[in-house]
């Protein structure tokens, strides 16, 4: 196997790869706005959670 044959079979694979990347249902705009909302309100709940459990925490020591 030659170099020149190595390169053309990598590419091949490569090229492969990306229809197959590709092939997957394309995200619109919509949705992915969709997506961001929800995780954004996940990432509130979780931060709203921490900072409870850190108030809680201070609450509970005492001096």
């Amino acid at each position: 196997m030659t170099r020149g044959d190595q390169r053309d079979r990598a590419r091949e694979k490569a090229q492969k790869k990306q229809a197959a990347a590709a092939k997957g249902a394309p995200k619109s705009g919509a949705s992915l706005q969709k997506r961001k909302e929800e995780d954004a309100e996940k990432l509130r709940a979780k931060q709203a959670a921490s900072e409870q459990k850190k108030q809680e925490a201070v609450g509970g020591k005492t001096s």
